[in-house]
């Protein structure tokens, strides 16, 4: 029998109002356009980083000191494998560059809920944690996926031997083709508090290189194969479950 936290999120799927699944289409084409984070095609974005699969990009951001960065890789995995992954709110810990603790909390929805995570610093930097929510979007026409993360501080009280990281903003954009799925990750974060210059360096890139490298091979193991997506009457992903038989 396959066990994995990702079988929590079966049965959220309820029924979709003809309103909301109007507002889950405007948002999948508005999604990119978030005034938080640049544009996939921004200019100004500048190759930091090629390795194999996957290459990162930077751009300078207004009123922030810290780059967003833009990480574009072709995984060798299904993107049903990957949507497993990222339903499981404990995922984090498997694939996320030095996340140390993640779960979920308060009542959601497929398309709508909040997670807690802890992202591990090398001494004497103090470790920063994040409260998110997450918000989903598919459609079955494209095959596309969007997720966007944002952060939302005060949804959680704080924790004295943690920094809160009060401004983050995440969009992962994911593309099936084929038995593989390219996916595009864009990031801007302030991780709050004076941090050196060189951690700040390295995270851009450290973090999305070795997360997605991660990713790939924990999207292929054992516990998240067989998951299919389920889409509504209307073509808009409702749910990730595991296939029958």
């Amino acid at each position: 029998m396959r066990k994995t936290g990702a079988h929590r999120f079966t049965g959220w799927a309820p029924a979709i109002s003809a309103a909301i699944c109007a507002l889950l289409v405007t948002a999948l084409a508005a999604a990119n356009a978030r005034a938080e984070l640049p544009a996939e095609d921004a200019e100004g974005w500048s190759l930091h980083k090629e390795e194999e699969n996957i290459r990162v990009y930077t751009i300078d951001q207004d009123q922030s000191s810290f780059k967003a960065f833009k990480a574009v890789a072709l995984l060798d995995v299904p993107i049903g494998n990957l949507m497993a992954v990222m339903v499981n709110p404990r995922s984090c810990v498997e694939w996320v560059y030095n996340c140390t603790e993640s779960y979920a909390f308060g009542k959601g929805s497929f398309h709508d809920r909040y997670a807690y995570s802890v992202n591990d610093m090398p001494w004497p930097v103090t470790d920063r944690d994040y409260v998110l929510r997450i918000r989903t979007y598919g459609d079955e026409t494209s095959g596309e996926i969007i997720m966007d993360l944002n952060a939302t501080p005060n949804q959680r009280a704080e924790n004295d031997n943690r920094v809160r990281v009060d401004r983050s903003d995440t969009l992962y954009r994911f593309i099936p083709e084929g038995d593989q799925t390219r996916m595009i990750w864009v990031q801007h974060t302030d991780p709050n508090g004076a941090l050196p210059g060189w951690l700040v360096n390295s995270l851009l890139v450290d973090i999305p290189v070795r997360s997605l490298q991660a990713l790939e091979k924990v999207a292929a193991t054992e516990p998240y194969q067989g998951f299919r997506l389920v889409y509504d009457a209307d073509g808009h992903l409702i749910d990730v479950r595991l296939s029958d038989g």
